[in-house]
């Protein structure tokens, strides 16, 4: 069969790439860690192209990987097979309409999520998935990994800020649910099956998504705090006085924030005294109100209770910009200082403090050569628990602890009632660990899932299950 050939007549000729350079940027995971390979790049412009390249593929059994942004941390949107298509979502970027009186906005898959943040900013509302990766990251993908962020803590991930889908099923078939229904409860919620799923089950190929009121006054802080136990108590006490205000409240160790001054040349000390933790805090109102000084009450309360050791407020746009540059940088100050191994995993919030120093030991003794990074979501349990390769220790030693480290951490995961993927999915890295920590009874019903919905097994084979 001339594949090229056939695909070129159901999307056109210049939505078919197939010589090598062309298949390479496609070919491999934002990580580095797998290298892929498939027969053709399809890059549709319509759910009818998607649709009809579907139905065709699943006519001759060739497999379908859909790729987004391909800024995932899983593997979860490479190919495997070199009989494979892509699905390239990027040309499906059309913010198809943006209903301000129902809190709402249809985007296409392909549209990135800063484009989606400035046409929800353009109709005077708030989009607020916020991630590291937004100016490139796809809206498709953020759906199929069930995106979280640094949000959730306020308005939940994805499964929580969209209305309904339109989606490609492995049959060619198309669903459409795109109304902003607050209320439906007609039947299964394909919406929420198909969010998460990451391409195994269908195509998404577009979203109605929640709009919000947009803030109209924010403020920020860097905060010292001398533990885990310390940001937890804070966190409670921060909800219960800001009445939902509270929007973010991540944790950066000592260690990580040395790491982006070091190695991230836009990065600025806040200048507070030396503290082992730190807190990103940010509260946001959809009302004009003065947050700074309320922001500043909260934070004296806090420091005359002992749970806040210094602090400051961004004075200014550009200071707190500095703020959120000394959070979101961590990843990339981490790949600068060298060799890492990541987890990212999840605990009920209470339990953050005595997880951090379970696992705390752990790192000590199964991986010397490595140091805790252990920085997040704090507000909603969801760390990235990283360890850094120490300078001067070889490399080699060093990754041959991944794989014990991994199983202990998960384990004790485990233990707390917790999650090893909290926000990035399972993708092809993972896909043991679920085999591992899910109940049986769980695990059986996603294969049955997948067996009605994808009989031949066509969507982005070998990922999840």
């Amino acid at each position: 069969m001339d594949l090229p050939r056939k695909l070129s007549e159901l999307v056109g000729a210049d939505a078919v790439l197939t010589a090598p350079a062309d298949l390479a940027p496609y070919l491999t995971d934002h990580r580095r860690l797998y290298q892929g390979a498939a027969a053709a790049i399809v890059l549709p412009r319509s759910t009818e192209q998607v649709a009809r390249v579907v139905a065709f593929c699943n006519q001759v059994r060739i497999p379908v990987v859909p790729q987004g942004g391909n800024t995932g941390y899983v593997g979860g949107a490479t190919p495997m097979d070199s009989t494979a298509i892509v699905l390239a979502m990027g040309h499906m970027n059309r913010i198809r309409a943006v209903d301000a009186a129902n809190f709402a906005l249809i985007a296409e898959a392909g549209c990135t999520l800063a484009a989606v943040q400035d046409a929800a900013m353009e109709a005077d509302r708030l989009f607020p998935l916020r991630l590291g990766s937004e100016g490139s990251c796809q809206i498709g993908g953020n759906l199929a990994t069930n995106a979280g962020g640094t949000a959730v803590l306020r308005y939940g991930m994805m499964r929580e800020l969209t209305f309904g889908l339109e989606a490609v099923l492995a049959d060619g078939s198309v669903i459409s649910s795109l109304s902003p229904l607050a209320k439906d409860n007609t039947g299964y919620d394909l919406t929420r099956l198909l969010i998460g799923s990451e391409g195994t089950l269908g195509v998404i190929t577009a979203a109605c998504l929640k709009l919000f009121p947009r803030p109209r006054a924010t403020a920020t802080a860097w905060v010292a705090i001398s533990s885990p136990s310390a940001a937890i108590e804070l966190l409670a006490r921060l909800r219960a006085a800001s009445n939902e205000r509270l929007t973010t409240l991540e944790l950066v160790p000592q260690v990580a924030l040395q790491l982006v001054v070091q190695h991230i040349a836009a990065a600025r000390d806040p200048g507070l005294a030396a503290s082992p933790w730190y807190l990103l805090i940010e509260l946001t109102s959809g009302h004009t109100e003065d947050l700074d000084s309320l922001l500043t009450q909260l934070l004296a309360s806090a420091s005359e209770q002992g749970l806040v050791t210094d602090a400051a407020i961004a004075s200014n746009a550009a200071q707190r910009e500095n703020f959120w540059r000394l959070r979101e940088s961590v990843p990339e100050a981490q790949r600068k200082a060298g060799g890492s191994l990541k987890h990212d995993i999840s605990v009920p919030v209470a339990s953050l403090p005595r997880f951090i120093e379970a696992g705390s030991q752990l790192v000590a003794r199964i991986a010397p050569e490595g140091f805790l990074v252990a920085y997040g979501h704090a507000g909603d349990g969801n760390l990235h628990f990283n360890v850094n390769q120490r300078a001067g220790t070889d490399l080699t030693a060093f990754a041959a602890r991944e794989a014990p480290l991994k199983r202990a951490v998960h384990d004790l995961v485990a233990q707390y009632g917790g999650s090893f993927s909290a926000e990035h999915g399972i993708g092809r890295l993972k896909v043991d660990e679920l085999r591992r920590y899910a109940q049986p009874p769980e695990l059986a019903a996603m294969h049955r899932i997948k067996q009605a919905l994808d009989p031949h097994g066509i969507m982005n084979p070998g990922k999840v299950l």
